[in-house]
């Protein structure tokens, strides 16, 4: 069994695109700027955003962090989004989910401009991204697709199950799998909420995509031997040995899948940090983009 590990090579993700803007400083170019819109003040969308920020400092990329009220109105944000669409400076644009009940995230993500759509949420990204055709690829499926990648992980003719079908992760990894590319060339199984047979459908699988937000759903008698298992949840449990008061878990029981896998990812440190070193590259795509 190996450890996917998502903060070693997110960390050369970052490392890689630092060298890339310091060239672009000697060049007299600009550097890419992330604008990130902070609605409310939920605990793990603090801290997710504080995380993306730091990663901007890290790489060299400017960041702007816009804190709103959750009692903001919807016209009143779509208003902020239409500046930071029209701010020449500002190079990709992401809104924090989830927002207030009161706000269509449909409405927030469809004002952000294309050409900005870092978090690669817009139906024209989406779409692209369907027909192969040069997007930006929504975070996590690109930061698993990279991890993939970097391991050198030969998925060709691997059944893939998906657990979870939101179209953040679920629907567009499987969209990636199923790519002629590789790591792709998947066959690919969606699973959800309704799947009567979901435990045979997941011993069947050469790779497993955990995505649903329950934590240590998928257990040890639900994974055959050398399967390769991507865990994409992170819930907060209440656990009181820890300082903070929680412990983080993801959609795998660790204890009983790890012994039996090929590779698998960590929660955390697996997923997450890739999903921000995807942001990055998304980022410093839209900069160059515009050069």
């Amino acid at each position: 069994m190996q450890i996917l590990d998502g903060l070693l090579i997110s960390q050369h993700i970052k490392d890689a695109l630092k060298l890339q803007v310091a060239q672009l400083v000697t060049e007299g170019k600009k550097v890419p700027h992330l604008a990130a819109v902070l609605v409310g003040n939920n605990g793990a969308s603090e801290t997710y955003v504080n995380a993306k920020v730091k990663a901007c400092a890290e790489t060299g990329f400017k960041s702007t962090l816009i804190r709103l009220e959750d009692t903001i109105s919807e016209n009143r944000l779509l208003n902020v989004i239409g500046e930071l669409n029209t701010d020449i400076d500002v190079d990709g644009i992401l809104v924090q989910l989830p927002l207030p009940k009161h706000i269509s995230d449909e409405k927030v993500i469809n004002a952000i401009d294309i050409s900005k759509d870092v978090d690669g949420f817009h139906p024209i990204s989406i779409g692209k991204m369907v027909q192969g055709i040069s997007t930006f690829v929504p975070a996590t499926p690109h930061g698993i697709m990279l991890l993939l990648e970097h391991y050198k992980i030969d998925t060709r003719g691997m059944h893939a199950v998906v657990v979870g079908r939101s179209n953040i992760v679920g629907r567009p990894i499987s969209i990636l799998l199923s790519s002629n590319t590789n790591p792709g060339n998947c066959t690919v199984t969606i699973c959800h909420s309704q799947t009567k047979n979901l435990r045979e459908l997941c011993l069947q699988a050469d790779l497993i995509v955990a995505a649903l937000g329950k934590p240590e759903f998928l257990t040890g008698d639900m994974v055959k031997e050398n399967a390769i298992i991507i865990d994409v949840g992170i819930t907060r449990v209440p656990d009181a040995s820890k300082k903070s008061g929680f412990a983080l878990k993801g959609d795998v029981k660790f204890s009983e899948v790890a012994p039996k896998c090929s590779y698998i990812t960590p929660v955390p440190g697996g997923v997450g940090p890739m999903t921000i070193a995807a942001l990055m590259k998304n980022t410093f795509k839209a900069c160059i983009d515009k050069n």
